[in-house]
């Protein structure tokens, strides 16, 4: 990390992003002009679901060999949606962890080269902070406010201070929700992301019928477990297969009552959070899993009830994007940091570095 010349508050800047820490490749341009709210210029994702689609997951190898093949043309393609060229860039940011390690290299790499040619100033920037200064970039929400970040590989409460202060109030000890909706979906026999199968299918469900745990809502604190309520899905399902059969009837009655139970739990350690935080300006809500509209009105009714603002960023800049990443290098850059091309790509990086980091290892990257 080094030092530059603050850009300054009122100095007009574009800034390129990439993100590659799982398995999307992203590119986009953000530019900030004095007085107006953030403009994304340009936003490319280009997934890989259908080159894990036979895995049940995502496989880390697969995954770095598609973002080395495919970062150069996202960038090209934000830079043509933006109608900008290289020359009109002020900095790039790029995610630098945590993540899979050969994914986050890739960008980091791809990043280092853009710098290298082109004499810009390069940002390495937290993922994890990345969702959670998207409510400034989506808002233009005022520090402090609580931010539940709850994804595939991660799930934390943050204090959000600053651009680089972060205060964590809980999180999961293992299973992150989205890790275990998409194991959920697959002791049902569901498709992949599990989230939105999951979801579909508990439409057709009775969440009622079967009596899930609400797991460590009989301990005091913001920490969060998920792998015990996956473990009771697959009790419960074992219970109802008939010739190795189950009813579709079964089927979305466990799912809507695991979802059920997941958004239970969340909604009642966000009520802990929020009496936790102290003063703030609101609660956001980013990540994959902030796309479940049972979770979301959960939350929703929980701020109603506590006077709190509630933010949930549209769906696009809820999962991984790189307009996140470029709005979290530009707050870095007016802080008046950059980085060199000692740079280097971390599968963990804790945003609170005051606390112990997160246990365990996600199958969307390593928890922080």
């Amino acid at each position: 990390m080094s030092k530059a010349i603050s850009p300054g508050p009122d100095r007009p800047l574009t800034v390129l992003g990439i993100e590659s820490s799982c398995d999307d490749t992203a590119a986009a341009i953000v530019r900030d002009l004095p007085g107006q709210m953030p403009q994304i210029l340009s936003s490319v994702v280009a997934g890989q679901a259908e080159l894990h689609a036979a895995f049940g997951g995502v496989v880390p190898e697969i995954a770095a060999r598609a973002h080395a093949e495919k970062l150069d043309f996202a960038v090209e393609q934000a830079l043509i949606d933006a109608g900008c060229t290289l020359s009109d860039l002020d900095a790039i940011a790029v995610t630098a962890g945590p993540g899979l390690i050969g994914g986050v290299l890739s960008g980091v790499m791809c990043a280092k080269g853009l710098a290298a040619a082109t004499g810009l100033p390069i940002i390495g920037v937290n993922h994890l902070a990345g969702h959670a200064l998207t409510p400034r970039l989506t808002d233009g929400l005022e520090f402090p406010y609580l931010m539940l970040l709850v994804s595939g590989g991660h799930c934390q409460f943050l204090r959000v201070e600053g651009p680089l202060s972060f205060r964590r109030l809980g999180g999961t000890i293992d299973d992150a929700p989205g890790e275990a909706f998409d194991k959920a979906a697959r002791l049902l026999g569901l498709g992949q992301p599990g989230g939105p199968a999951i979801e579909a299918e508990a439409l057709q469900g009775d969440a009622t019928r079967f009596a899930f745990p609400r797991p460590l809502l009989d301990r005091p604190g913001c920490d969060l477990s998920f792998s015990g309520l996956k473990t009771a899905l697959m009790r419960a399902r074992d219970q109802h297969v008939d010739g190795g059969v189950i009813t579709s009837q079964d089927r979305a009655d466990l799912a809507a009552g695991f979802q059920a139970a997941v958004a239970d739990v969340l909604v009642e350690k966000s009520r802990r959070a929020l009496a936790e935080s102290g003063e703030i300006n609101g609660f956001a809500v980013a990540g994959g899993v902030a796309a479940n509209a049972l979770l979301r009105s959960g939350l929703e009714a929980l701020c109603q009830s506590t006077g709190i603002r509630f933010l949930a960023p549209p769906l696009a800049l809820c999962t991984d994007n790189a307009a996140m990443i470029a709005w979290a290098g530009m707050e870095r850059f007016r802080f008046g940091e950059t980085d060199d091309m000692a740079l280097s790509a971390r599968p963990r990086w804790p945003l609170d570095t005051s606390q112990p980091a997160m246990l365990g290892h996600g199958k969307k990257g390593a928890k922080a």
